[in-house]
């Protein structure tokens, strides 16, 4: 009994530690889709197989910024330039089709280039947020995984549903 007990401890662990953990969102950068309290879902193991992708909704740590995890959306990968003119945020020069929320930030930003081993990430709620705009490019290293699935409230569950169309010209 207390090997299947002690099995079954390493087996969660693992789990835990490779494949999936919960998340409790911390915050309202990501209103109107993600609310704080919610608990998610995070593959911590799907950036082992390939790189994040815009849309994607990940969960990184910068602990020199801050000792809890950020949660936010990738709006760029290496090589992309992203611009923000009067709160419309382009990718290589393409007005993203931002489909997951009001912006209420009509703010400009220069453009960037995204260095290599890095993403570019934007919380929905731009007004409260703080992301690539303040503090950078995330370094891929430092991303725990994918949030995918919404298990609590319980009136909110499921998944978090395909990214947005990225980098798409708005009208087309």
């Amino acid at each position: 009994m207390l090997e299947t007990v002690l099995a079954a401890l390493v087996v969660a662990l693992l789990v835990r530690t490779f494949v999936v953990q919960v998340y409790v969102v911390d915050g309202d950068s990501m209103l109107p889709n993600l609310h704080h309290g919610d608990r998610l879902l995070v593959n911590k193991f799907i950036y082992r197989l390939r790189p994040p992708r815009p849309g994607e909704i990940i969960v990184f740590h910068l602990p020199e910024l801050s000792a809890r995890p950020f949660i936010k959306r990738v709006i760029a990968v290496a090589g992309d330039r992203v611009e923000i003119r009067e709160g419309v945020v382009f990718v290589n020069d393409r007005p993203l089709a931002e489909n997951y929320g009001p912006h209420l930030d009509d703010r400009s930003y220069p453009p960037v280039v995204v260095p290599p081993g890095t993403v570019w990430v934007l919380g929905d709620n731009r007004p409260v947020s703080s992301d690539s705009r303040l503090i950078g490019p995330v370094p891929l290293d430092r991303i725990e995984g994918e949030a995918f699935f919404r298990f609590w409230p319980p009136g909110d569950w499921g998944t978090l549903g395909p990214p947005p169309q990225p980098a798409a010209a708005v009208g087309d």
